[in-house]
């Protein structure tokens, strides 16, 4: 019964983690929710699938190998076309100075893992509609 038009609220999210069980949960939380979800293994497999599917929301995982989630959301964010695109950190830590650093490189939330379903969507609800 979903409908996949502009003006339903399914949103296209991008999931980063390198851990398979991360990325398959919020897979299926964010898919019950009635999403279109796309799954990148790390950092640079994200930046490809930024560019080719234009997520409206993405949540990256901070620690990854290669290219970690400060630097791709870094690299997101300065690319003109993505800049407005809300990122969304997942992360195990959840010290301040984590948080801060998300911020500076232009995260919009900081999620720790493990998260809900209710946090994700909530999230979702939150800047998908900012879009």
């Amino acid at each position: 019964m979903t409908t996949t038009n502009a003006s339903s609220n399914v949103f296209k999210v991008l999931v980063v983690d390198d851990s398979n069980t991360i990325r398959r949960s919020a897979e299926i939380f964010l898919k019950q929710g009635g999403h279109e979800v796309l799954l990148a293994a790390d950092g640079f497999d994200a930046l490809a699938k930024v560019n080719d599917y234009q997520p409206q929301l993405i949540f990256c995982d901070i620690l990854m190998p290669k290219l970690d989630g400060y630097q791709t959301c870094a690299i997101i964010k300065r690319n003109a076309r993505f800049s407005h695109t809300p990122v969304v950190m997942l992360s195990s830590k959840d010290g301040v100075f984590d948080k801060a650093r998300g911020r500076m490189v232009g995260c919009q939330e900081y999620l720790t893992k493990p998260f809900t379903k209710d946090q994700l969507l909530q999230a979702v609800q939150q800047f998908g509609n900012s879009q």
